[in-house]
């Protein structure tokens, strides 16, 4: 009963910006940490950042001083701005939610479905 809803992929020359929005919706009752993490094609899904609740935030050595993670809580969503995009920076992008549903004492790890991103020129 929870959905996490990825958007703001697509094909961007190198150099170029992109900002992907991930918002959960359904049977919340809080959030803890959200991420952002991709895929390659023939790769391992790997971390690229992640905040915490208080803000605090964690990036790939690959990806810093390039992409920004933000969070606005109040919407369940987590942003994810990215400049000075590289080719090697192509992958299918999946944002990571850890989610307390109502009734639950637990908070479980809740993925999106994924959006491509595509750096070529």
């Amino acid at each position: 009963q929870v959905q996490l809803v990825e958007s703001g992929g697509g094909l961007v020359q190198p150099g170029g910006s992109l900002r992907l929005s991930c918002g959960a919706s359904g049977n919340i009752f809080s959030i803890n940490d959200m991420g952002w993490y991709r895929q390659a094609p023939g790769k391992q899904r790997e971390l690229v950042a992640t905040v915490t609740t208080s803000g605090r935030t964690n990036y790939a050595d690959s990806v810093k001083g390039r992409f920004t993670i933000s969070r606005d809580s109040a919407k369940n969503t987590v942003y994810l701005q990215m400049n000075s995009l590289k080719p090697e920076d192509t992958a299918v992008y999946y944002c990571n939610q850890q989610i307390r549903q109502g009734g639950s004492n637990w908070y479980l790890d809740f993925w999106g479905r994924g959006t491509q991103v595509t750096v070529s020129s």
